[in-house]
C-alpha cells in the first residue's frame, strides 16, 4: 500500500531522475528508504542535477501478482518519460499496463512532450520502438488509448502550466490530469494571467474544453482536464503555499465540474487554517497578540492536515474500474 493520498500502490520499474524545473529542488525521492539505503542522491541542488536512472526489468511483471484491482502510481521515484529511459523500455511498461487491465495506472511526468510523441497515433510510435514479439503483440491487440491508464503532468507554477498542459491535452488518453504539487504560485486554469495578475482572454479552456467545428461540420469539444490534484511542499526546505492559490484552483474545478483532490497543505499553515489543538499550543507559547493570522507557521505535514475550508477534497474521475477480486495468474 502507498502513503501517497491519491493512489493505492506504487510501481517502480525505473528509479532515479534529473531535476528539470523549480518544483524539483526539494524532490522527495532521495529521502525514501530505497534511495537512502542505496546511497543514491542528487549530485547537486541545481537544475540538471541527477541521481542517475536505473532500470528494474524484474519489476515489469509485478502488477500481474496484485489480485485486487487498485490505483497504481507508475514510477513514484522517477519519470517514465525521462530522456534516459529508452522507448523500448517504455513500450514494455505499457504492454504490462495493457495486459494488467484490472488495475488503473496513474502516470505523472514533467516531460509531457515526449509522452505526447510516443502515445500519438494509437501507440504506433511505441510499437516502432518494440523489439520483442510479446510486447508488440500486447500493444497491437490493446484498445488505444488504454482505458485503464491516466496520464498526467506536474505543474508547479503558471509558467509550467502554460508549457506542459497543452502538451498533455494533445496526448491521446482516457484520463488527463495534473498535479500541482508543490504549488509554488497561483495557477489560473481558465486562462493564463498577464504580468499584472489579470486574466487574459480565455484562450485555453483547460477545464471546459475548447469548442470548435469538426471536419464533418458538427460541433466538437476539444480535450479538457479530467482531474486536478493540488498539494503543498513537505520536507527539508519546503516552501509555503498561499491558501488563496489552492482555493482558486478548487473553485475553478468546482465551477467546471472537474474532480478536485486536495492532497495536503505541506508543512506550513496560517493561524486560520490551524487545527484547534495546534492553535492552542502556539497561543500558549507565543501569546495571542503575536499570532498574525496571515503569517505562515511551520507545523509539519501531520498538524497542517488535508482539510480545505473545513473538509477533505477526495474527488476522482468517474472512469474507475470495478473493485473485484481476480484469480491469480489471470
Amino acid at each position: 500500500m502507498s502513503r501517497i493520498e491519491w493512489t493505492e500502490e506504487t510501481w517502480n520499474p525505473v528509479t532515479g531522475c534529473t531535476r528539470i524545473s523549480e518544483g524539483c529542488h526539494h524532490c522527495y525521492i532521495e529521502r525514501t528508504p530505497p534511495m537512502r539505503m542505496a546511497h543514491r542522491r542528487f549530485d547537486g541542488s541545481h537544475i540538471g542535477a541527477t541521481t542517475g536512472v536505473l532500470f528494474h526489468p524484474e519489476r515489469l511483471t509485478q502488477p500481474f501478482g496484485w489480485r485486487k484491482p487498485r490505483r497504481v502510481f507508475v514510477n513514484s521515484m522517477s519519470d517514465l518519460f525521462h530522456d534516459k529511459v529508452p522507448g523500448e523500455y517504455i513500450a514494455r511498461v505499457f504492454a504490462t499496463m495493457a495486459l494488467a487491465d484490472r488495475h488503473t495506472f496513474q502516470i505523472l511526468t514533467k516531460r509531457p512532450q515526449r509522452m505526447r510523441a510516443l502515445l500519438a497515433d494509437g501507440g504506433q510510435a511505441l510499437l516502432e520502438e518494440t523489439t520483442d514479439e510479446e510486447t508488440a503483440s500486447a500493444l497491437y491487440d490493446a484498445h488505444w488509448p488504454l482505458p485503464n491508464v491516466w496520464v498526467g503532468t506536474s505543474v508547479e507554477s503558471q509558467k509550467w502550466a502554460d508549457i506542459r498542459i497543452p502538451q498533455l491535452l494533445a496526448t491521446p488518453a482516457a484520463v488527463r490530469w495534473i498535479s500541482a504539487e508543490p504549488l509554488l504560485g497561483p495557477i489560473d486554469l481558465d486562462g493564463p494571467l498577464d504580468a499584472t495578475g489579470q486574466h487574459r482572454p480565455k484562450l485555453t479552456y483547460w477545464l471546459t474544453g475548447r469548442p470548435g467545428w469538426a471536419a464533418d461540420g458538427t460541433l466538437d469539444v476539444r480535450p479538457r482536464l479530467d482531474w486536478v490534484v493540488v498539494g503543498g511542499e513537505t520536507g527539508p526546505g519546503g516552501r509555503p503555499m498561499d491558501p488563496a492559490w489552492a482555493r482558486t484552483m478548487r473553485d475553478q474545478c468546482t465551477a467546471a465540474g472537474v474532480p478536485f483532490f486536495f492532497k495536503q497543505w505541506g508543512d506550513y499553515v496560517t493561524v486560520d487554517q490551524m487545527p484547534e489543538d495546534t492553535f492552542r499550543d502556539l497561543d500558549a507559547l507565543h501569546g495571542p497578540s503575536s499570532l498574525a493570522r496571515e503569517v505562515q507557521w511551520h507545523v509539519g505535514k501531520k498538524h497542517a492536515g488535508r482539510e480545505l475550508d473545513g473538509r477533505e477534497w477526495n474527488e476522482y474521475p468517474a472512469r474507475e474500474l470495478q473493485n473485484e477480486e481476480v484469480p491469480r495468474g489471470t
